[in-house]
C-alpha cells in the first residue's frame, strides 16, 4: 500500500508549471534549443514531469528515456513509478526486467523500485510475478523495510495468497497503519469484503485510507447503505472518501443523490478534483442533465481557464453534451481542446452520427486522417453509423476496406453490423445477405433482426422468411422475433401466414411481453434507447 506523501518531491518552479502535455513539449523544445538536455538533472526532471506529474504524457516519457544512452536510477524509478499507474501496469514489470539486465552499468533496484513494481504485479493480480520480486527483495535485502513490507502484503493479499500475506503481517506490522490498510484492500480486491470488514473493525490504529478503502469497496458493490453508514462514521474526510460515494451513486443510478452529496460536499469547504468532475460529468450524460452538465463546465472552465481541459475531461465533456443532445455544445469544446486523443476523435465523430450530422461526422473523420492521427476498431463503428445514416452506400464500402486494408483492423460483429444496417436501410437487401455470407464472425441475432426489420420496410416477405429462420436458430425465446415476421405478412396482407406466425409462437411457449407506449417528452429516452441499440452493432 503506498502513500502519496512518501513519493512527494518538489519540483522546479518551470516544471511546476507544466500541465499538459502540450507544455512539456514547449519545456522539451527549449532545453534542446539552449543544449541542456546533455545534463542529467534536465532529463530527471523531463522523465519526471511525463511521466508522473501530467496524466497522459507518459508515452512523451518512454520516447525521452529511450534516447538515454545510460539511464540512473532516479529515472528507472520514475518511469515505472508511472507504467504502474497507467492501464498498462505490464510495462512497469519490463522496464524492471531492463533494469536487471542493465545491472552492469551500476543500476540497481533499491527500496523505491520494488514497491511500484510490486503495486504493477497487484494491478495485473500477477502473484507469480510478485512471488519472483518477492524472492529478489529478500535477495537484496530490502525486505524490512516498511514501504516494501506493506507492498508485499498488499501484493500477496490483493493476489489471494492470505497466508504469506499473514505471516508477512506481524508484531510490528501491526503496529502500522499502512499495513492494515495493505492487508484490508487486499481482502476487498479478492471480492471478500467480509474479511476485509472483520480486519477494519479489529483494526486499533485506523487511518482515513483504510476508512476509503471500505467506502470505495462497499460502493463498487453498489451497497451504498453500507458505504454510506461508514462515510458519515469518518472521523475526517478526504476528496477520496467523497469521490468514493459519489462514483458509488453514479454506478448504481441514483443520480440525484450524488448531485446532493456533490452539494453538500462545496458546502463544507471540500474543493472536487478531476475524478470528482468526471463522475458528476457522467451523472449528467447518464441522466441526460444538460443545465448541471453546463453548471459543471462553467466550473471546469474557470478552473482550467489558463491550461485548457485535459485530454480526459475533455473527452468526458464532449460525451456529456453528445449524450445530452447537444452537439453544437460538444462541438465548442472538441475545438478549443489544445490536446486530443483517438478517444476525443472517436466522441465527436460517433456524437454527430448518432444525431444526424452526418455530413459533419465524415468531415471531421476526414480532418482526423489529415492530421495524422490513427484511427481504431471504434473510430470505424462511427464512420459506419454515419454512412449507414446517411444512405452513403459507397462511402461505407469505402471506409470499410480502408479499415482492412490501409489500418490493418480486422472487421468484428458490430463493423459488420453497421455495413449490414446501411444496405438495408439502402434496399439492397440481397447484396446484405451475400455479404453477411462472406463475414469472417458468426452473425449474432442483432444482424439478423436487423436485416429482417429492413425486409418489413421494403415489403421483402421471401428474405424476410430466410432471415427469420436464422433469426430464430440463433435465439428463438425473444416474442419480438416472431411478431415481426407475422406483421411482415400482415403488411403484405398475408393473413394466414400472419397468424400462422403467432400460432408458431404459442407453440414454442413463447410470452409476448406486455407493450408499452412512450408519451411526453420521449425524444430524449428514445435517443438513450437508440444508443443501446448501436452499442450492440
Amino acid at each position: 500500500m503506498l502513500r502519496k506523501s512518501s513519493t512527494q518531491r518538489r519540483q522546479p518552479p518551470l516544471w511546476r508549471r507544466c500541465r499538459s502535455l502540450r507544455q512539456i513539449k514547449q519545456v522539451h523544445a527549449l532545453l534542446v534549443l539552449r543544449g541542456f538536455l546533455s545534463e542529467p538533472s534536465a532529463l530527471r526532471e523531463l522523465i519526471f514531469a511525463s511521466a508522473v506529474a501530467v496524466r497522459g504524457a507518459i508515452a512523451h516519457a518512454y520516447l525521452v528515456f529511450d534516447q538515454i544512452p545510460h539511464p540512473d536510477l532516479f529515472m528507472y524509478n520514475t518511469l515505472i513509478r508511472g507504467a504502474a499507474h497507467t492501464a498498462a501496469p505490464r510495462d512497469a514489470v519490463s522496464l524492471f526486467a531492463r533494469m536487471n539486465r542493465r545491472g552492469g552499468d551500476g543500476v540497481r533496484p533499491d527500496k523505491i523500485t520494488f514497491p511500484f513494481v510490486l503495486r504493477a504485479c497487484t494491478a495485473m493480480g500477477a502473484g507469480g510475478t510478485g512471488a519472483q520480486l518477492h524472492a529478489h527483495v529478500v535477495k537484496v535485502g530490502c525486505q524490512s523495510d516498511a514501504f516494501v513490507k506493506n507492498a508485499l502484503i498488499g501484493m500477496h493479499a490483493s493476489c489471494g495468497e492470505l497466508e504469506i500475506a499473514g505471516a508477512l503481517f506481524d508484531r510490528r506490522a501491526r503496529e502500522d497503519a499502512v499495513a492494515w490498510s495493505a492487508m484490508i484492500t487486499g481482502c476487498a480486491r479478492r471480492g471478500n469484503i467480509s474479511a476485509a470488514r472483520e480486519l477494519f473493525e479489529e483494526c486499533s490504529v485506523k487511518d482515513l485510507v483504510s476508512w476509503n478503502v471500505m467506502i470505495t469497496a462497499y460502493s463498487k458493490r453498489g451497497e451504498m447503505a453500507q458505504a454510506r453508514e461508514l462515510f458519515d462514521r469518518v472521523p475526517e474526510r478526504d476528496v477520496v472518501s467523497w469521490n468514493a460515494m459519489i462514483s458509488g451513486y453514479v454506478g448504481c443510478g441514483s443520480h440525484m443523490n450524488a448531485m446532493e452529496l456533490f452539494e453538500q460536499m462545496q458546502s463544507m469547504g471540500e474543493k472536487p478534483d478531476v475524478v470528482t468532475m468526471l463522475s458528476l460529468l457522467s451523472a449528467c450524460a447518464n441522466s441526460g442533465d444538460l443545465d448541471v452538465g453546463r453548471r459543471l463546465h462553467s466550473s471546469l472552465s474557470e478552473k482550467f481557464s489558463r491550461t485548457g481541459f485535459t485530454v480526459v475531461l475533455g473527452n468526458a465533456l464532449i460525451d456529456m453534451y453528445a449524450k445530452c443532445g447537444s452537439m453544437k455544445s460538444a462541438l465548442e469544446v472538441f475545438w478549443v481542446m489544445r490536446d486530443k486523443d483517438v478517444s476525443t476523435w472517436n466522441s465527436i465523430i460517433g456524437g454527430l452520427a448518432l444525431h444526424g450530422h452526418v455530413p459533419e461526422s465524415i468531415d471531421l473523420f476526414k480532418k482526423m486522417l489529415k492530421e495524422k492521427v490513427r484511427p481504431d476498431e471504434i473510430t470505424f463503428v462511427a464512420v459506419l453509423i454515419a454512412c449507414s445514416h446517411g444512405g452513403m452506400v459507397d462511402k461505407g464500402r469505402e471506409y470499410f476496406n480502408l479499415m482492412q486494408q490501409q489500418y490493418r483492423i480486422e472487421p468484428n460483429v458490430k463493423h459488420y453490423g453497421c455495413m449490414v444496417d446501411m444496405l438495408g436501410r439502402a434496399g439492397l437487401l440481397k447484396e446484405a445477405f451475400e455479404f453477411i455470407d462472406t463475414m469472417k464472425v458468426e452473425p449474432n441475432s442483432v444482424i439478423w433482426r436487423t436485416l429482417l426489420g429492413a425486409c418489413r420496410v421494403h415489403g421483402e416477405i421471401e428474405l424476410a422468411e430466410h432471415a427469420n429462420r436464422k433469426l430464430l436458430k440463433a435465439r428463438s425465446d425473444d416474442s419480438g422475433d416472431y411478431v415481426l415476421l407475422s406483421n411482415i405478412y400482415a403488411s403484405a396482407g398475408e393473413w394466414l401466414e400472419s397468424e400462422k406466425m403467432r400460432k408458431l409462437m404459442d407453440d414454442s411457449g413463447v410470452n409476448k411481453e406486455a407493450g408499452r407506449a412512450v408519451v411526453d417528452g420521449s425524444a430524449k429516452d428514445a435517443m438513450q434507447s437508440f444508443r443501446k441499440l448501436e452499442s450492440h452493432r
